[in-house]
């Protein structure tokens, strides 16, 4: 309890900065809706936030190394709550996109300037205890934040106002604090040779993964809304998806150290082939249903990425936890980044529910993949296995820090790349 108390205010900036992020995140392609936006303009609007957040991931290490954390992550924040202002301003989609892709490298740069804190906070004994509680608030707060789309019409000006103001409220707590600003940011590289000897599957799945989670959390809303669900029910659905996707981890975690790794991975591809199928063709039917189904599928893809890294750290030498994940975590954005541009554009020449056909694919590629490597590799032994760990494996949620708070990490008392 003491650790945590030490950490609350850090806490606070986090929770407030995920609140702001997940209504952002769901009001943009609602709003747009309104606007009548195409589905194409709203699904560039997920491939610049996945751009704007994986350059954020890249390049605020360097800006904190010149103006420090405090300075970089006011700075940030403030930008970030002046681009939801600037979307009211200019309704207009390629302007929208633009501020999409610079509202996701302000999120990811503060994002991470607040896991440094916590990381420099953060002791072997209290490491875990940290990353749970911090992993808790995030995901309740980012529920939260799509949840407050139930109280009004996204069309109007209140909710950008809001969400301006959140984010705002979010460099208080840090900009208040005492804690000692901490040692450089964390710079994630890429070493694809190293990933793919490390483990290929991981490498296939990570990417196809992040093409079927960037798809659904960039397009699900405009899917709901094309077949006919109230913008109350759609704050329900995605908020559903997440929390499933949380509580799902914890089966999925027990069976993933017990039995082969890929083997949960093809169980969770099949089962998300067969609920998106379900959704592609019966979504709209019946409102109450729909939102079970989405739930269910969230639950299953968004415990996909977990079972991923935690396969790769079975087979990472000691020591190369934190480039193995890291690497990881560029090649998941790079497939957020791609999965609403084949989306969107199937959607707009097809139905909505074409947005499922190419998370289906995504899936059968991973599972055809996986399939073939357990011809090629043996399973690694229940005592060798690393433990599991959840994560939620959204864009929104995880940075190359979150690799270093994560329990399995060496950490690298000096900062720098992993």
């Amino acid at each position: 309890m003491s650790a945590v108390v030490s950490i609350a205010a850090l806490l606070i900036g986090s929770g407030l900065l995920l609140l702001a992020g997940g209504l952002h995140g769901l009001l943009l392609p609602l709003a747009g809706l309104a606007q009548g936006f195409s589905d194409a303009s709203l699904g560039l609007l997920g491939a610049g936030w996945a751009l704007g957040y994986m350059g954020g991931c890249l390049g605020v290490p360097l800006i904190v190394k010149r103006v420090g954390h405090v300075r970089t992550f006011g700075a940030l924040a403030s930008l970030a709550g002046i681009t939801v202002l600037l979307n009211l301003l200019f309704m207009d989609a390629i302007a929208w996109i633009f501020l999409r892709a610079l509202t996701g490298f302000c999120f990811s740069g503060a994002a991470m300037i607040v896991e440094s804190w916590l990381n420099e906070r953060s002791t072997t004994e209290t490491r875990g205890r940290i990353f749970g509680i911090y992993t808790m608030i995030n995901l309740g707060a980012t529920t939260c934040g799509q949840m407050l789309l139930t109280l009004g019409d996204p069309s109007g000006f209140f909710f950008f106002v809001l969400g301006s103001i959140i984010y705002s409220m979010s460099l208080l707590p840090t900009a208040l604090s005492t804690a000692a600003s901490p040692q450089p940011l964390t710079q994630a590289r890429l070493n694809p040779k190293a990933l793919w000897k490390n483990s290929p599957i991981a490498v296939v799945a990570v990417f196809m993964v992040g093409i079927s989670n960037g798809t659904f959390g960039s397009l699900g809303a405009v899917y709901g809304r094309r077949i006919g669900l109230e913008v109350p029910d759609i704050a329900i659905m995605m908020s559903l998806a997440l929390l499933a996707g949380a509580l799902v981890q914890v089966p999925v975690g027990l069976l993933s150290d017990r039995l082969d790794r890929r083997l949960v991975l093809i169980g969770l591809a099949v089962s998300a082939m067969s609920l998106g199928s379900s959704l592609s063709v019966f979504g709209g039917v019946d409102t109450t249903i729909t939102i079970l189904l989405i739930a269910a599928f969230g639950g299953v893809v968004y415990s996909m990425y977990p079972v991923i890294v935690a396969h790769a750290s079975d087979h990472a030498e000691p020591g190369d936890f934190l480039s193995i994940s890291g690497g990881l975590l560029l090649i998941f954005g790079t497939g957020t980044m791609l999965g609403p541009l084949l989306a969107s554009g199937l959607m707009t020449f097809t139905y909505p529910g074409a947005l499922f056909q190419v998370t289906a694919a995504a899936h059968l590629t991973m599972l055809g993949f996986a399939i073939w490597r357990m011809n090629k590799r043996a399973a690694v032994k229940a005592e060798d296995k690393t433990d599991f760990v959840p994560v939620v494996s959204t864009a929104q949620i995880t940075t190359p820090e979150t690799v270093v708070l994560d329990p399995r990490s060496e950490v690298d008392e000096t900062g720098g790349d992993i």
